[in-house]
């Protein structure tokens, strides 16, 4: 059951790594500890091992982060697929050794076939959505969020936290030369508060031949440093042999001239300092290491373990007085195993011995400076002992910071480098690497064994437990005063009492000769020559474990005299001083002493006083200062109170009640905190151990005290942090209940505890302890767990196989049920203080949480079930905000447990306990009113599961298939209760949706099933779920406002929000990305993998960043309140917002496939209709097909996409092709066509093949693609209202898009069969794929030339539309081109009745603005007729084929082919629904209102009669009163148009040619168009010039000619366009149009006929010499007849020709033609007979009209000059014969028709048109004249 350390313990033992070797106390007590309990304690706390629980803050292990791909999306740059694959490919050039390629997601790309092949067991179509919606997932960050979360704490190394910094001396050298040795001292010195921080380094510089081979090691001191600080530095202070009297004296070292020494002063140096054991004082020199300025420490880009680069910049100032002191500065720099080597050259020489205080009194002179050098290697340690968790971490320094830093090498030495402070010079040498020492164990590189670590004397003041035993006394002597200059030194020495003089004093003096062993005594220097001598010596004396009042330090001062006389020198004794430990050891301040003459027994006792005699009258005149450092010895005299009652205690040498003891406890909350603090380890130790035995009361007792020491540390935490950090080193390190000498702990402490508790819950008084307890439980109840723990381990620890789990411990009963009570208490607490909102009840209930969250490791599970259950009966259903609150905190901390998946149920047959008590609470909260809460809980989910997800033990299929089913019951519940989903918020739901898909995708397909066998209505919500984190989980790219389909139209929705870099990511996203630009990340890329990065470290911090991010996230902030999602994005370093979008797009793809992957499970189950859903129409497959085709998806999705695609047509092809289901297929082809549109080659590939299928089915299911037809019509038409069919070319016109580019290929595409096979296989469908069809059918049917005729209808209407959007800038200047595009619209959607009557109707809108009233007319017909055809093929209704042959006649636009498709067009929302009898007559009385604008009556009356049979069906008699009134009415309009005397004409036609390049499609094309009667030559051709001048550009011009003839398109000028507009006439049915006459209409207009024309002509003169006119003779005549396409009245105003014959007249045909119209037209006047005699008064105008053109005098030239032409002299010799006869017989027919209207026109006049008719006459007779002259028979004739 546990998962735990290899071996099978869960506990390490740390060791402890001791200070300064181990503490050796006086060997006497050694083995005599026994009558020393809280000694035993003291040493048994500083020296057993610490026990750590590996498991106690969770164990987990994550397996390596997931690689993501970028995704492709459709989209501008959608080429970015093949920028990927180059980078790809160099990529691997690049390195093809290297292992961690970086990808584009800082992870490893990983290749998708070697995964597939691996994974046989469960084939997924993508990756799992968890990780990408949790990129980031950190275990330790989510468990931090968790309210009370406990927080392992770094174990209190004795020197955790500080620098160390290790000296070592290289050398010391003179100008002089070394004859000499020289001794000196060096310690850590504040020179502001003149204070030694540490115990003294001794080292000694030897002349060469006094050196022994051996020693070559330079032991280096090693010193330890809280924080940097300028005012702390190195205090070296040199000595050597005390000088001879008349001897060589110092001054030799520091004399300018001579430098060197002679021989002489040299060999009497040598012999004396051979023969002089004690030393006087020479030099010092104070090294200050830090630069005033430490805090913005110029150090460069820092690196990540917090070294300084070495930045050093060298000063020596003269500072402090005038004292040159060497600085060194910028955080000492030396990266790690770098040192730094100093010269010391300004030693300052002293003239007489001093002591410390006045080391830097100005008032002292300073002396000539020694001239030499003191070389030093001064290095910074990695910190502390470094925190044994990571010793090999720590072990291996990062290899970053051995880079050796150029600038070191180019420093140069500050000496020559301008003036100086001439004798102060510090010189730097790069520093040489230090060879590594193999120790890492402790994770302590860099300390040797032989390295002097010196003891920090601020040890002794700090706030913080002592962890290790430490025991001495550091003596001071300072001065001496006494009446004559002597040459004085003390000697010092610790015995054990003062009874025998002579007896030897115990060796405990420390010796100055480094490794050498205790000595018995230790001298101080030689004050020479003075009477006040001065000392600045540091005698270390170790002192005995427990000392009595007899121990003390004895004095002996000797004067020495400094000349050798016959032998060495001897001291003389002066005097003595003794000083007692007992009552002085403790004292920190300075101590006077008398100087006796001469030691006598006893003389420490009071009595000995009298007889003792002293020195200078008995003054004090020896001065010292004591510093007692010691971890055994309190100096709290409260604490030593304890500690001997505690030991009396237990060697039960006190009487047996104990009340002294219970005083020293009680008065233990008056000692004060520092030193409380430095012995808080043995002291708890010591409480517990009397909880765990002593007596009731004395449980009690140490129970309260406990608390109350408890609450103290805690209050005095340093950092606020909840749990203090001496405390829990405490629990987690130092507690190990006793190493098993004794019974654990806990039940000892659950009785006193639970019995305080009940006492409390019966209402007793139980005074601020109790509030104190529950403040301090979380500390009782991880000690309870902890001694439990060792209690456990300790059982089995023998008696287990290696390798083995220990088992769980069963509890004993009556702890248990202690424990239960306990327990049950404090949740009452939680449960009161909740509802008073009190934060310590939140507190409290976190710790319970992890009290049970400990347990589970330890004892039976079931065990712990019963407080969880506990627990939740109190907390029962949905609670106040704040229970609730601390609810699913309590669950939270339990789920986090390492093995929560593996635990059982409560009863044997149960699955999971504490998962079920989950998953109903969380669905509990989520009905909860609070948002916060239900956001929690959602939280909760996720990180639970991506706990699993990522966790490296769970990867096997089978462990995820139980971690699936273990949560799937969630599932279901969200299903029964939907209403608690869809109340959520969007974050929440996306939350609870990735849940729902990561156990979907993990589930077996059984559970599946089985959740889709209940009702449809819940396999329907199963779904719903599923569109829903479609719609949730949708990526768009924001660059992309293009093709967004049926979504919603905007992507990016702006709106205040809170400060979300994505929505659709986890929300620890956010947290995430807020973080890493705090922390400004800087990219690794190298150049050639440009966009390829690393993972962004978050704990970099890059310097060099070109702007903060910072301060672009404010200024975003500021610039728009509550920056919108977008305006954050982009204040995101490039590289994180890369990131995100890789995250965003990967989140997106891997929803989508996971998906698609459960609809194709859905859809092959549903095959075999194992599971309830509704079979009818299959909305669940429709439904989610729809909303897959509706998002923007990534080309991965495609790709899996149209193998599913396929199988679920061929599957359920015919419930799909339905009619129920048009909706469904409409959509799925407007999606098709829509991504046929794309730019991706590979979407559009795989929609061609969409495409194909649909064809397939449609093939199948119907044998024939009509319906297809239209549902691909209509998805067209409403496609092109998204796409943008055109674009903007720079000179400002338009042109065809690449959209509407690639939607014309892939329709060509579907219907080539060529490409077809490929095509097909490159999108992983079968090769059969088109042809295989349901076995049912037995017919195949397949035919390639039907799906031409498919694919080229739609690309008609495509290209409808394209025409339409081009004319898009022209629509409202030419009016004819917006009619034409209309009306191709109209045309192209004809297969799908609305639309075609759409665009209809929205010509008939054009027309009816351009007052075109008969083409709108015609339009509003052709609607009718659409609604007609449908209503007679539908048979219902009151018209037949008949009718409709009527209505043809009218406007043969209505064609048969409708009907068939009519009836296939009923798709929802179009169709033949809307075509009814009445939407019919309505667009039959708007045709008969516009034809009667248009005065085309004709036709009215033929529209009316058609509406009369619905009428008459009907009997709606008013109605058909109505008609016929209007039917009389328009048959009077025609009557009168036919009895006008001037004839009616409707509309005038012209024919316009176009020619040149700049028309376009116009080019070389002739068009009839026909205009308002109105419209004379003169403003068509300005209309048209205006419409075509626009059109061109600089270099064209365009030209109007202005004749009729002929064009011949060679001869026009390029660069000119042309247009020739010429009036034409219309030709009548049955006209003979190679009649010479000239033609009048009117004539012709006999009867009531239908102005229907669809030939035109119109003659044009020309002579055959070329010239353009020409007299009669040579005048000849071109007719020509145009035919047009389709007749007018059509539906646009212009129809092209498409046929033109001419034919020619010679001039005296056409002499004969011009007099036979004459005759006619007259004729016509007289034959014609009048309805009644009344009506003369018109025919006489007209017949008056007539004659004056034809007999008037002034014109006769019309017949006289074809006379004179034709038959006069030499043209009547050229004229045949029979052309002769007939002009002539013209002529006469003419004259005598003249002559009867003369006559006739007698009859009619009055009296008024009397002088007319004279004129008349006059002009017949003289013309009759005038001809005779030419044709002589002509006046017989007349």
């Amino acid at each position: 059951m546990e998962n735990l350390s290899p071996n099978g313990h869960r506990f390490r033992r740390i060791s402890r790594q001791s200070f300064a070797g181990s503490l050796n106390l006086d060997p006497l007590l050694d083995e005599n500890l026994e009558q020393w309990p809280h000694l035993s304690e003291l040493v048994q706390c500083y020296r057993t091992d610490w026990v750590k629980d590996d498991n106690k803050y969770g164990h987990y292990e994550s397996i390596g982060p997931i690689s993501f791909q970028n995704q492709i999306f459709e989209g501008p740059d959608t080429d970015f697929e093949t920028e990927m694959h180059l980078a790809n490919a160099r990529q691997n050039k690049i390195d093809d050794t290297d292992d961690d390629i970086p990808s584009t997601s800082g992870r490893e790309f990983t290749d998708t076939a070697s995964k597939s092949s691996s994974s046989k067991v469960l084939k997924h179509l993508g990756e799992s959505p968890l990780p990408t919606y949790e990129p980031v997932f950190d275990w330790e960050t989510e468990r931090s969020t968790i309210f009370g979360q406990r927080i392992p704490e770094t174990q209190l190394g004795q020197y955790s936290s500080g620098l160390k910094i290790s000296v070592k001396v290289h050398s010391l050298s003179f100008q002089a030369g070394l004859v000499e040795p020289f001794y000196g001292t060096i310690c850590l010195y504040n020179k502001e508060r003149r204070e030694k921080l540490s115990e003294d380094f001794i080292f000694s510089a030897l002349p060469t031949e006094m050196q022994e081979a051996s020693s070559s090691y330079e032991p280096r001191g090693i010193f330890y440093l809280d924080t940097p600080s300028a005012s702390v530095c190195l205090l070296i202070q040199l000595e050597k042999p005390a000088t001879e009297e008349g001897g060589v004296t110092p001054s030799v070292y520091s004399r300018k001239e001579p430098v060197h020494m002679t021989e002489r002063e040299k060999q009497k140096l040598q012999v004396w300092s051979r023969i002089m054991p004690y030393r006087e004082s020479f030099a010092w020199a104070i090294i200050s290491l830090f630069d005033s300025n430490i805090n913005s420490s110029p150090g460069g880009p820092t690196s990540p373990s917090g070294s300084v680069a070495p930045n050093v910049s060298v000063s020596s100032s003269q500072d402090l007085g005038s004292d040159p002191i060497a600085k060194l500065d910028g955080k000492i720099g030396y990266t790690s195993g770098n040192s730094v080597v100093v010269e010391v050259s300004n030693l300052n020489k002293v003239k007489e011995g001093y002591t410390e205080d006045s080391l830097q009194d100005p008032k002292r002179k300073i002396h000539k400076p020694v001239k030499g050098v003191l070389r030093l290697e001064i290095e910074k340690l990695q910190a502390g002992t470094v925190d044994f968790e990571n010793a090999s971490e720590g072990g291996s320094i990062d290899h970053e910071d051995q880079i050796t830093d150029s600038r070191f090498a180019k420093c140069p030495s500050n000496g020559s480098e301008g003036p100086q402070n001439g004798h102060s010079r510090v010189n730097y040498f790069e520093g040489k690497e230090l060879p590594r020492n193999g120790s890492t164990s402790l994770g302590n590189t860099d300390v040797n064994t032989d390295d002097f670590q010196a003891f920090d004397f601020r040890r002794t003041t700090r706030n913080e437990p002592f962890l290790q035993p430490f025991h001495c006394l550091y003596v001071y002597p300072i001065t001496v005063s006494l009446s004559r200059k002597r040459n004085l030194f003390i000697r010092v020495e610790l015995r054990k009492d003062d009874g025998d003089v002579r007896k030897q004093p115990l060796e405990a003096m420390h010796s100055r000769e480094p490794g050498a062993s205790l000595q018995k005594c230790a001298h101080t220097q030689v004050a020479v020559g003075a009477r006040i001598a001065c000392y600045h010596d540091e005698i270390k004396v170790s002192l005995p474990a427990i000392w009595t009042p007899q121990h003390h330090l004895l004095f002996t001062f000797f004067h020495i005299d400094l000349q050798t006389k016959l032998e060495a020198p001897k001291p003389v004794v002066i005097g003595y001083a003794s000083l007692p430990l007992s009552t002085h050891a403790q004292l920190r301040s300075e101590i006077s002493l008398p100087i006796m003459r001469e030691l006598i027994p006893h003389y420490l006792q009071d009595g000995g006083k009298e007889r003792l005699d002293y020195l200078e009258d008995g003054k004090n005149v020896f001065k010292l200062r004591l510093r007692l450092c010691s971890s055994l010895y309190p100096i709290s005299e409260r604490i030593r109170d304890f500690f001997l009652e505690y030991d009396r205690h237990t060697l039960r040498t006190s009487p047996p009640w104990g009340s002294e003891l219970l005083e020293a406890i009680n008065s233990l909350k008056n000692v004060d905190s520092t030193a409380l603090l430095q012995f808080l380890q043995p002291i708890l130790n010591m409480l517990l151990h009397l909880i765990g035995n002593g007596g009731e009361t004395l449980q009690v007792a140490a129970f309260r005290a406990m608390v109350n020491i408890l609450t103290r540390v805690q209050q005095e935490s340093v950092d606020e942090a909840e749990r203090n950090i001496f405390l829990v080193n405490y629990v987690d390190y130092s507690f190990d209940d006793f190493g098993g000498r004794q019974p654990p702990v806990y039940p000892g402490l659950s009785t006193v505890w639970g019995s305080l508790a009940r006492s409390k819950a019966k209402g007793y008084r139980v005074g601020p302890v109790y509030d104190d307890v529950l403040s301090m439980a979380w500390f009782f109840l991880e000690l309870i767990v902890k001694s439990m723990a060792l209690e456990q381990t300790r059982l089995f620890y023998h008696n287990l196989p290696l390798g083995e789990d220990i088992p769980p411990m069963q509890l004993k009963d009556g702890v248990f049920r202690c424990i239960l009570q306990l327990y049950d208490c404090l949740l009452t607490e939680v449960h009161e203080r909740c509802k008073r909102g009190l934060s310590l009840a939140k507190r409290l209930n976190s710790s319970l949480a992890f009290f049970c969250y400990d347990l589970l490791s330890i004892i039976e599970p079931r065990q712990v079930f019963e407080l969880v259950s506990l627990y939740m009966d109190k907390f029962s259903g949905v609670c106040q905000l704040v229970l609730h609150d601390c609810k699913l905190t309590f669950l939270q901390i339990i789920c986090d447990h390492d093995l929560f998946v593996e635990m059982p149920g409560r009863d044997p047959s149960d699955r999971n306990y504490l998962s079920s008590v989950l998953i109903q609470e969380l669905f509990l909260t989520w009905d909860h009113d609070d948002l916060s809460l239900r956001a929690k809980a959602a939280r909760i989910l996720v990180v639970l599961l991506c706990k699993h997800e990522f966790d490296a033990r769970y990867q096997k299929p089978e462990d995820k298939l139980y971690i699936a089913q273990l949560y799937f019951p969630l599932v279901g519940q969200i299903l029964d209760e939907m209403p608690v989903f869809y109340n959520l918020n969007s974050v929440e739901k996306r939350e609870v949706l990735i849940v729902i898909l990561q156990i979907i995708r993990n589930l077996d397909d059984a559970s599946l099933v089985k959740a889709w066998q209940q009702s449809i209505a819940r396999t329907r919500l199963f779904f719903k779920l599923l569109e829903e984190s479609l719609v949730l989980f949708e990526h768009r790219k924001p660059a992309d406002s293009m093709l967004m389909g049926a979504s919603s139209r905007s992507p990016v929705a702006d709106g205040p929000v809170s400060p979300k870099y994505s929505d659709r990511l986890s929300p620890a996203i956010n947290h995430y990305l807020s973080e890493a630009s705090r922390q400004e990340v800087r990219p690794q890329g190298t150049p050639e993998n440009g966009y390829m990065w690393q993972r962004a470290n978050s704990q970099l911090s890059s310097p060099s960043q070109p702007y903060s991010l910072r301060e672009a996230l404010a200024q975003a902030q500021s610039s728009r309140i509550g920056a919108s999602t977008q305006a954050l994005r982009e204040s995101l370093h490039p590289i994180l917002r890369q990131k995100l979008e890789l995250w965003e797009e990967n989140l997106s793809a891997a929803v989508s496939l996971q998906v698609l992957e459960i609809t194709e499970k859905f859809s092959s189950t549903a095959s075999s209709h194992s599971i309830t859903t509704d079979y009818g129409k299959l909305d669940c497959i429709t439904s989610i097909f729809t909303s897959f085709f509706s998002r923007y998806q990534p080309l991965a999705f495609w790709k899996a996409m149209f193998p599913v695609f396929t199988s679920v047509f061929q599957l359920h092809g015919a419930t799909l092709m339905a009619r129920e289901n048009d909706r469904f297929l409409k959509q799925i082809a407007f999606h098709l066509l829509r991504l046929a549109v794309f730019r991706n080659h590979n979407i559009r590939k795989r929609a061609v093949v969409g495409l194909q299928i649909l064809v397939r089915s449609s093939f199948s299911y119907f044998t024939q693609t009509a319906r297809l037809r239209v549902m691909l019509t209509i998805t067209l038409s409403e496609l092109m209202s998204d796409v943008q069919v055109t674009q903007m070319k720079s000179d400002g016109t338009l042109e065809e898009s690449g959209e509407a580019r690639r939607l014309r290929n892939s329709l060509e595409e579907m219907a080539d069969e060529s490409k077809s096979g490929n095509l097909i296989t490159e999108c992983g469908l079968p090769e059969n794929a088109l042809g295989t069809i349901p076995d049912t059918l037995a017919e195949k049917k397949w035919s390639w030339s039907e799906v031409k005729v498919l694919a080229n209808s739609i690309i008609l209407a495509l290209d409808a539309s394209l025409e339409h959007a081009l004319l898009a800038s022209v629509m409202n200047t030419d009016r004819y081109a917006a009619a034409e595009s209309f009306f191709k619209l109209a045309m192209a959607f004809a297969p799908v009745p609305d639309l075609h009557i759409m665009w209809l109707l929205h010509l008939c809108d054009a027309h009816q603005e351009m007052q075109s009233w008969a083409e709108a007319a015609q339009c509003a017909v052709g609607v009718a007729g659409v609604v007609m055809q449908a209503l007679v093929s539908r048979n219902d209704g009151v018209w037949g084929n008949d009718h409709i042959t009527a209505l043809r006649k009218i406007c043969p636009m209505v064609s048969n082919e409708i009907t068939s498709e009519a009836s296939a067009a009923e798709v929802e929302g179009y169709g033949a629904s809307k075509l009814t009898v009445d939407s019919a007559v309505k667009y039959l009385q708007l045709a008969n209102k516009l034809f009667s604008q248009a005065e085309l009556y004709h036709f009215c009356a033929n529209i009316l009669e058609l509406v009369i049979p619905v009428y008459k069906s009907r009997r709606a008699y008013g109605q058909l009163a109505k008609c016929h009134t209007m039917l009389t009415n328009i048959y009077e309009s025609i009557l009168e148009q036919e009895s006008s005397p001037i004839p009616f004409t409707d509309a005038t036609y012209y024919r316009v040619g176009f020619y040149g390049e700049k028309f376009g499609k116009l080019d070389k094309k002739e068009y009839v168009y026909r205009e308002p009667r109105d419209v004379r030559l003169g403003d068509i051709m300005e209309k048209l010039s205006h419409i075509y001048e626009s059109r061109m550009d600089g270099n064209h011009t365009l030209h109007i000619i202005p004749d009729s003839r002929q064009v011949k398109a060679e001869e026009l000028q390029p660069g000119v366009c042309y247009l020739q507009i010429t009036a034409v006439d219309p030709v009548m049915e049955d006209e003979d149009l190679g009649s010479r006459r000239e033609r009048i209409i009117s004539l012709s207009t006999g009867s009531v006929r239908a102005r229907v024309f669809d030939r035109f002509l119109f003659d044009t003169p020309f002579t055959k010499n070329g010239k353009t006119q020409g007299g009669l003779e040579d005048q000849w005549k071109r007719r020509t007849v145009l035919q047009t396409e389709g007749s007018f009245p059509a539906l646009v105003n212009r129809l092209v020709v498409t046929k033109s014959e001419s034919l020619e007249f010679s001039p005296v045909e056409n002499a004969i033609g011009m007099i036979e119209t004459r005759t006619a037209a007259l004729r016509n006047e007289l034959e014609e007979p009048r309805s009644s005699d009344g009506d003369q008064l018109p025919r006489l105008q007209s017949l008056q009209r007539i004659l004056q053109g034809s007999v008037a005098v002034q014109v006769n030239s019309g017949v006289l000059s074809v006379c004179t032409a034709f038959l006069s002299g030499e043209p009547a010799t050229r004229l045949r014969s029979q052309e002769l006869q007939q002009l002539i017989a013209a002529l006469l027919e003419f004259m005598a028709v003249c002559k009867r209207a003369i006559r006739v026109h007698f009859r009619l006049i009055g009296e008024e048109d009397q002088d007319f008719h004279t004129q008349l006459v006059n002009g017949f007779q003289s013309l009759t004249a005038e001809l005779s002259h030419y044709i002589p028979a002509i006046l017989s004739e007349l």
